[in-house]
């Protein structure tokens, strides 16, 4: 929570850094298929099943019921990110935009989030909008709020993931999409066509992926299969 909330949180021992880290980027594949090829990169990693599979995702409902079809038994776990921008909605919503009472407000339910306490956070959501007998924007936005948080609960037992030492944000997958995608997709007058597109993507996922000497390796014996075919070549006398 400090370090969500304070200009200056606590110092704290780095946290752990990924370890063979592997990402994807497509503009012509659907999720369902990009996702095949992740239940393929978690089946050849671990293929007796032994690790333990966990996918953050917002909460989406289609893109969680890609997920479910696709990675069958895996832990669906809501990015926290996700729960705190419905939180601060629904703060700006009781206490107003930019004023300390809604700053308290959000990061209290959001330690109480953290601690499991979600139906609560749930019931006392619900009970503000009566009790205050609001109307309108305001108590739209609350319950909104409350019904995003209500749906998705069963994915928010952040006490448990978090004494497991599992991921509950998806800070990683955010900065892929920035130094996959827009780092080298979106700089200042770039237009792609798909085509193009699709193989820089892949490129550049090849090289953050750290498999950029390996893939040289099978794109030049490709280049000389294709070339020169299975004759081995002489050297003329």
């Amino acid at each position: 929570v400090a370090s969500l909330f304070d200009k200056e949180p606590p110092k704290r021992k780095p946290r752990p850094r990924p370890e063979h880290k592997r990402v994807w980027a497509s503009l012509e594949k659907s999720k369902d298929e990009l996702l095949q090829s992740v239940a393929a990169e978690m089946t050849a990693r671990d293929p007796k099943g032994q690790k333990k599979h966990v996918a953050v995702t917002d909460g989406e409902r289609g893109l969680q019921r890609c997920v479910n079809r696709a990675l069958p038994g895996v832990l669906l776990i809501l990015d926290l990110l996700h729960v705190l921008e419905y939180l601060w909605k629904a703060g700006h919503a009781l206490y107003g935009e930019g004023t300390d009472e809604a700053v308290a407000w959000v990061r209290s339910h959001a330690l109480m989030i953290l601690r499991g306490e979600v139906s609560q956070v749930v019931k006392g959501m619900r009970q503000s909008v009566t009790k205050r007998k609001l109307r309108g924007a305001r108590a739209k936005a609350i319950h909104k709020a409350a019904d995003y948080l209500y749906r998705n609960r069963t994915r928010m037992c952040y006490h448990e993931y978090l004494q497991q030492g599992l991921p509950i944000a998806s800070g990683a997958v955010e900065g892929a999409c920035k130094n996959l995608v827009k780092d080298r997709m979106e700089r200042s007058g770039m237009r792609w066509k798909i085509p193009g597109g699709e193989a820089m993507l892949k490129l550049r996922a090849v090289y953050l992926s750290g498999d950029t000497d390996a893939y040289w390796r099978f794109h030049i014996q490709q280049d000389q299969q294709r070339l020169y075919g299975k004759t081995p070549w002489k050297i003329a006398s």
